[in-house]
């Protein structure tokens, strides 16, 4: 080995990797590492902005430039389909989310005889980081950071707190879980902190299931330009701007389709973009999206079905399947293996696969290919910026 070698790319965890395949934790593409490990930073290594970097585990790589961070999404989901000898027709450009973008976020918060801590967890560790600045939460969000901090040190018992915060269509919708309201006093401070922030909602569970505390007007979410029911803490895309192009995506790969299936459909974020003029149907397990995906399509007389079904343990069968004229699916990370293995025995010929995780994409892609489907075009999306956490789009013909 040379004296100094040079970073060739980032790894799936966020350590630097050397032309000889060292990896140094701390290392972005083009620094040059001595034979002790020290690194010299190169041309994509920059000063990252957030005095917290190192420390809370929201970002791990704050130290690499758009470009550097730009490679390591375009890297991870290109490799993944490498893994699989999967050959892509077409990568599209990589899409990155802007700093300041997230609008929901899982906040953590303990009650101390010196105040009250609130932020993100360290990395690999239970203990809090005391958020004072934020490179990633809209905002919005990080406003109601430090109000909340005064709200839980005043109120709060001495066991943690989880916060559930997202930006709805009329303000933030925001859960508390394990925060226990004793007295009128704890009571009134809920009701003038949610009138202060003028949030859409404000929940707390206690142990006994969401209760809501503050609801003005119903809390809504608007999705393909409907307003849709947003039940406490439901699954939303992180960012407005990675929402946009998923969507972009969904609709040009299925263009022409007049009838489609949006498995794993949550609140119908792809099915009220593809309905009009499609038909689509809109599958999910969580009943609650379920209901709030079928009532705003009613009410709206929108041509989108909804269907409570756990495609996991129930999926839509081969002769299901082959009655739409294309196929979305958008799974949790664990992908969706028992669902692909029947849209693989269909006769459909268009799929778009959306995934929050190469590796498990890769093995369901894996399938469709075996099954004669050709990976036509593919885009890296890196929503949850400055994170090792990487998406994709990805669409399928045969």
């Amino acid at each position: 080995m040379s004296e100094t070698e040079t970073v060739l790319r980032i790894a799936a965890k966020g350590d630097g990797v050397t032309e000889s395949g060292r990896h140094i934790a701390g290392a972005v593409t083009g620094d040059r590492i001595d034979a002790s490990g020290a690194i010299e930073p190169g041309p994509h290594h920059q000063t990252p902005p957030c005095r917290h970097f190192g420390t809370c585990g929201g970002c791990q790589l704050q130290h690499a430039d758009d470009e550097a961070l730009r490679q390591f999404v375009t890297e991870r989901v290109a490799f993944a389909a490498q893994s699989q000898e999967i050959a892509v027709g077409e990568l599209l450009p990589t899409h990155l989310s802007p700093p300041r973008s997230r609008r929901r976020a899982s906040l953590h918060a303990l009650s101390t005889a010196k105040g009250a801590v609130l932020g993100f967890r360290e990395g690999r560790s239970n203990r809090i980081v005391d958020m004072r600045e934020c490179h990633i939460l809209e905002p919005r969000l990080f406003a109601l950071v430090a109000p909340l901090r005064k709200l839980i040190a005043a109120h709060a018992g001495k066991g943690p707190v989880d916060i559930s915060l997202t930006i709805a269509d009329r303000g933030v919708d925001c859960l508390l879980k394990g925060f226990v309201a004793e007295g009128l006093a704890a009571t009134e401070a809920l009701l003038d902190f949610a009138r202060e922030h003028e949030l859409a909602r404000l929940a707390v569970d206690q142990g006994y299931g969401v209760e809501t505390v503050w609801e003005p007007e119903p809390a809504t979410i608007t999705l393909g330009n409907v307003p849709v029911g947003l039940p406490a803490n439901a699954f939303l895309q992180p960012t407005v701007e990675g929402e946009h192009v998923l969507v972009e995506d969904a609709k040009a790969f299925l263009d022409g389709a007049a009838t489609i299936a949006d498995l794993f459909a949550g609140l119908g974020t792809f099915a009220f973009s593809l309905a009009g003029p499609a038909k689509a149907l809109a599958v999910e397990a969580a009943r609650d999206a379920h209901l709030a995906c079928q009532s705003a399509a009613n009410a709206r007389g929108i041509p989108v079905h909804s269907l409570h079904r756990d495609l996991f343990r129930n999926p839509l069968t081969a002769d299901e399947i082959s009655r739409f004229g294309g196929i979305l699916l958008d799974p949790p990370r664990a992908g969706a293996r028992e669902q692909v293995a029947q849209i693989a025995q269909s006769s459909t010929t268009r799929v778009a696969y959306i995934s929050c995780n190469p590796s498990s994409w890769a093995r369901d892609a894996k399938t469709l290919v075996d099954a004669g489907f050709r990976l036509e075009k593919l885009r890296p999306v890196g929503q949850f910026r400055w994170s090792t956490h990487v998406e994709l789009t990805s669409y399928f013909t045969r």
